[in-house]
């Protein structure tokens, strides 16, 4: 969400969430936990990020952490400072690098984009060495703003999105999103089938970023997230799913 300085978003997000004890936004929440699983890899470790676009907080994040590559179907990825080196994907949706390659690999709101989840997984499986770990960010398929997305069509996306999330004029419209990799159930049964393993998946609802463009929303959206994160049966109804996933060491 957008908080220019002394706008009323910024004024809010102050009062209701940070200045509250304890508080952790989505981002500094991900990053943790990519920390949490890369960081004590030794030495150095090798990670891709998959879908990094042009630039992004979690390409900086991961370039303190390693030696970082990327993949994208968007050439823009080559304008990403943080790479050591850039790669665009082809139709093939295979991953121009040898078996074994990472320590990790990372993706941030990338899931929702992608077509075929086995294929994705299975390459991620086939880069990341014995013991590696996916950890990834993405929208949870039963959050009332995905299904929205899901029932939409891409058009209107263009339209809404950015605008609802506060988003300066020049930023990118959003990609095409599918949904097939957005429950625990789906991400569970395509890790499984994929040869990867669950390590955790965790729901997660924290500030409402898509209340940015009026003060009616942001209440609303605040309203929502204050009554999910009031119970674990509610947790099936928060808007992202942090994940990580790793390949099983060799015997």
């Amino acid at each position: 969400m957008t908080r220019p300085a002394g706008s009323w978003q910024e004024r809010w997000w102050r009062r209701f969430y940070l200045d509250r004890p304890g508080w952790l936004d989505g981002t500094t929440r991900f990053h943790a936990l990519i920390t949490q699983h890369v960081e004590r890899r030794e030495p150095r470790a090798r990670i891709l990020e998959i879908g990094p676009g042009p630039d992004n907080p979690t390409s900086r994040h991961l370039a303190s952490l390693g030696e970082l590559h990327g993949i994208d179907p968007d050439p823009a990825i080559r304008d990403n400072a943080a790479l050591t080196s850039a790669h665009v994907l082809d139709e093939t949706g295979r991953y121009p690098f040898d078996d074994d390659a990472f320590d990790a690999c990372v993706s941030d709101y990338v899931l929702e984009h992608v077509a075929e989840p086995l294929l994705h997984l299975r390459e991620v499986e086939r880069v990341l060495a014995p013991g590696g770990v996916y950890a990834f960010r993405t929208p949870n398929r039963w959050h009332p703003i995905s299904l929205v997305a899901a029932a939409t069509p891409h058009w209107f996306h263009e339209q809404v999105a950015n605008r609802l999330r506060g988003l300066p004029g020049d930023a990118h419209d959003p990609y095409p999103t599918v949904y097939r990799l957005n429950s625990r159930r789906a991400i569970t049964r395509a890790a499984a089938q994929a040869g990867l393993a669950v390590s955790e998946l965790q729901l997660i609802e924290p500030d409402p970023s898509y209340g940015a463009s009026s003060r009616g929303l942001f209440l609303a959206f605040m309203a929502y997230e204050r009554v999910v994160n009031s119970t674990a049966l509610l947790a099936g109804m928060r808007v992202n799913i942090l994940g990580v996933l790793h390949k099983p060491s060799s015997a």
